[in-house]
């Protein structure tokens, strides 16, 4: 078998359930090098004002080492957060024949793409897109910047439309673009404790016949939960509620706002067994993300594989590929507060069983988007262009 590295900073819910399938489907030999260090595996997260340990493995079925990370803060918060001086040599010493690395901007993932570049076909996979560019002198260094970054890579694993484009802008030509789907796991999603769905709702005195809009993430300003809010209080919808499903520095101004209606309810960080049941419970996900920053919104995966009907503004990156407007959601203009009240009336017009017709489309739609794809696509790209 062809001997794949992988590189990333950390056990992450949406990469880990790929490793684990390459490694059992024996097809290529995967190595995961984390560079974060050992202490990734629980750490505080600063969106959720907690510490994160998830409750599904993400170290097991696959072989990993772990990199000695030397940085004085480390972290994947900034560039040199990752420092790991020994990295090339470990990864040399296990004689791979490609290696594939996720994100650049961290100090020793950048010196892997330069090092192993010429040596070994040199594989990149990230998500970033050209939705929050902006014109000026600022764009004008970056893409000269970005440009000689991506000369490093022979290939990229582009996760959709906007991510595609912007590979292509910097440098990347179609045949080094490979489309290997941003997916979650379909499977546990659109399996959630339908029981566990009716006793939320019944916790929060939702009636059977109303509905439930949900917004589930880190309540920042990046994801704009405030717009949400304040649409939802002009709505004057009496059988129509909002939950928040998440924590973070919004929180209690959120709380604040919204103290004086009982429709609107808040509900703590909830670890990733107990998602599908709380997107269950729910009508409508909303993602009304301002940006900077949204590159794809995989709660949007989430919800639509639990046949959810899908709001989002065009900030979020996956809105090109998930999101068709009146078939299995809306669209809204970022920041539009207007528009978003119209969607948001659009979609709550069509009573419970036009949402649920939409959300059986979601579910449609999202089968493609999934892990198996991911790794089969991994796996020919390896053999097809590793070293021989």
């Amino acid at each position: 078998m062809k001997k794949l590295a992988i590189i990333t900073t950390h056990p992450i819910q949406y990469y880990a359930p790929v490793f684990k399938l390459l490694q059992q489907r024996q097809r290529v030999d995967v190595m995961v090098f984390y560079t974060w260090g050992k202490e990734a595996v629980t750490k505080y997260d600063p969106g959720f004002k907690r510490t994160i340990s998830w409750d599904i493995p993400l170290l097991d079925g696959y072989n990993y080492q772990w990199a000695d990370n030397v940085a004085a803060d480390p972290g994947s918060h900034s560039f040199k957060g990752i420092n790991t001086p020994g990295l090339i040599t470990q990864i040399t010493n296990w004689k791979p024949d490609a290696i594939l690395v996720y994100g650049w901007g961290y100090k020793s993932h950048l010196e892997i793409l330069r090092s192993f570049k010429n040596k070994i076909p040199v594989y990149f996979r990230g998500d970033s897109t050209l939705i929050d560019e902006h014109s000026g002198i600022k764009t004008i260094l970056k893409t000269f910047f970005l440009k000689w970054v991506y000369r490093h890579v022979d290939y990229a694993f582009y996760v959709g439309t906007n991510n595609k484009r912007y590979f292509k802008k910097y440098g990347l030509r179609d045949p080094q673009l490979i489309f290997a789907p941003h997916a979650i796991d379909n499977n546990r999603f659109e399996n959630a404790d339908a029981e566990k769905a009716k006793s939320l709702r019944k916790q929060l005195s939702i009636a059977d016949n109303e509905l439930l809009i949900i917004f589930a993430g880190k309540l920042e300003a990046k994801k704009n939960p405030e717009l949400l809010l304040r649409c939802f209080k002009k709505l004057n919808r009496n059988n129509v509620h909002l939950l928040f499903a998440g924590n973070g520095p919004l929180e209690s101004g959120l709380k604040q706002e919204a103290e004086a209606f009982q429709r609107i309810h808040f509900l703590d960080f909830q670890n990733q067994l107990s998602m599908p049941s709380v997107y269950a419970a729910s009508d409508i996900f909303c993602l009304p993300s301002a940006g900077p920053g949204e590159t794809w919104g995989l709660a949007v995966n989430e919800a639509m594989a639990c046949s959810k009907a899908i709001l989002v503004s065009d900030k979020v990156g996956c809105t090109a590929d998930l999101v068709k407007p009146g078939v299995n959601g809306e669209v809204f203009k970022s920041g539009d507060e207007e528009q978003l009240l119209s969607k948001l009336n659009t979609l709550i017009n069509k009573g419970k069983d036009g949402l649920a017709t939409m959300g059986e489309q979601s579910k449609k739609i999202i089968d493609g988007w999934n892990f198996e794809t991911q790794a089969e696509i991994i796996e020919q790209t390896v053999k097809n262009t590793g070293r021989q």
